[in-house]
């Protein structure tokens, strides 16, 4: 066979190797679901244990967005440079050590080194999930793929969730990282054994023994080798990083990192200040983790639903819609009552909207970064709309610690969806269906071919 593997995949049906794959970018994604929220978690506990307002707790919630951020931006460029699978299992390994030194912290500041050091870890894999749910999918099912990935955040932080919540019952705030270290350490075996590199990567890249990797993990995903690998120009195997801020990339990357940025303020204000606002209303830790797993069910539920839809209609326009949804549910978060029922109905309705927006922006930002930055881009828009978005638990802090009203403050943290989706609005995109990224075909931000390829 001598096809471009690549055309390959994207035309073939999936097989359930391919599958496994997606699935365990779900799983991957599920760790950083829970080892985000483990801090929120454990909050409460950390709070009563060493006697810090609202202010200093807003400063520790952020800190392993700050090591997200920076994680993002400089191990999204290692995962286009020495590949999916090695920058994966490294950042697994980075995340477990952070969860079980948080456990041995006695103060504010090694506690946020720490959360500083699994942020690392978690904005790395994140970059390079994304690249493999997008690469190891066909065309057909490119956005459903993505999609997929992207709610395994939800159902971390459900599942998780639960557990924290039995933990907390009978142990102190510690216990969430043991097992947050234990689950995170036990998946690098496994996407050792069964997560070969990408296809993709190799076929753009064409590092030493190209040929034989390729062929090896075609034939770990079920497919039969190939005899030769298209030429790519030594220039355009060698591009990374600055393609991404390149003239016919640059509107694209502004686009979905400044709506990424925007929006991700708002996800982070409910999913770190829920479980605090719940007890400062009176409930029990146990419960307040409780209505955030309700809050990361609707999430689940919204990302599964945008994602099918995402078969059939335009996925920009739809993560506009919920995006819009998004302010109005946070908006109402701020409105409810101190009732137990009705705050996890409505952290339900805003986990729906929150996540699908997420899920819908991941989606896109797999189509408007092509395989050689994929990762660095996805990188850099993760890294600088988690940085961004280390703002929002702070500033929440200080907006209740100077007095406002729980009303005020989700009404204006909730106005960064509203925002995200009038700059959504300027991205033309080439398509909104998947592609298959051949050298002759790439989906775009703009409407120039990119370097080195022939439309």
């Amino acid at each position: 066979m001598t096809t471009d593997p690549r055309d390959t995949i994207a035309r073939s049906p999936m097989t359930a190797p391919q599958m496994l794959v997606v699935g365990l970018t779900v799983a991957l994604n599920a760790l950083d679901g829970f080892d985000v929220l483990s801090i929120s978690y454990a909050s409460p506990g950390i709070a009563k244990e060493w006697g810090i307002d609202r202010a200093a707790l807003g400063i520790v919630l952020s800190m392993e967005l700050i090591g997200m951020a920076i994680g993002s931006a400089l191990l999204g460029g290692v995962a286009d440079r020495i590949g999916r699978r090695p920058t994966i299992l490294g950042c697994l390994a980075v995340m477990a050590t952070g969860m079980v030194m948080a456990t041995t912290a006695n103060g504010l500041a090694a506690l946020s080194t720490w959360r500083i050091v699994t942020g690392l870890g978690i904005g790395g894999m994140l970059a390079a999930i994304n690249a493999v749910a997008t690469e190891f999918s066909n065309a057909r099912r490119r956005h459903l793929s993505v999609s997929l990935m992207s709610i395994g955040y939800p159902l971390g932080a459900v599942f998780g969730g639960i557990a924290a919540a039995r933990l907390l019952v009978g142990h102190d705030w510690r216990t969430v990282f043991y097992f947050g270290a234990a689950v995170t350490a036990t998946l690098i075996p496994i996407v050792f054994v069964f997560v070969p590199e990408s296809v993709h990567w190799l076929v753009r890249k064409q590092p030493a023994g190209a040929l034989q990797r390729v062929n090896r993990s075609l034939t770990t995903i079920g497919y039969t080798t190939t005899d030769a690998l298209p030429e790519i120009p030594a220039d355009a195997r060698g591009r990374a990083f600055a393609d991404v801020f390149a003239a016919r990339q640059i509107s694209g990357t502004v686009i979905v990192t400044l709506a990424y940025f925007l929006h991700i303020t708002t996800f982070y204000f409910i999913v770190k200040w829920v479980p605090k606002i719940v007890v400062d209303l009176g409930f029990a830790a146990s419960s307040a983790a409780g209505v955030l797993v309700w809050t990361n069910v609707g999430g689940a539920i919204g990302g599964a639903v945008l994602g099918l839809l995402t078969q059939k209609y335009s996925v920009k326009t739809l993560t506009i819609v919920v995006l819009l949804a998004s302010t109005a549910a946070v908006t109402a978060f701020g409105q409810t009552p101190a009732d137990l029922q009705r705050l996890s109905i409505i952290c339900g309705l805003c986990g729906f909207a929150i996540n699908a927006g997420i899920v819908g922006l991941y989606a896109i930002i797999a189509q408007v970064f092509p395989t050689h930055i994929r990762a660095s881009g996805t990188g850099f828009t993760i890294g600088v709309g988690r940085g961004g978005s280390v703002f929002a638990p702070i500033i929440a802090g200080f907006l209740f610690a100077a007095g406002y009203g729980l009303p005020t403050v989700a009404l204006l943290l909730g106005l960064g969806s509203l925002f995200a989706a009038g700059v959504l609005l300027l991205l033309k995109l080439e398509t909104d269906q998947p592609a298959a990224e051949r050298p002759g075909h790439r989906v775009v931000a703009t409407q120039i071919p990119a370097p080195g390829h022939a439309r």
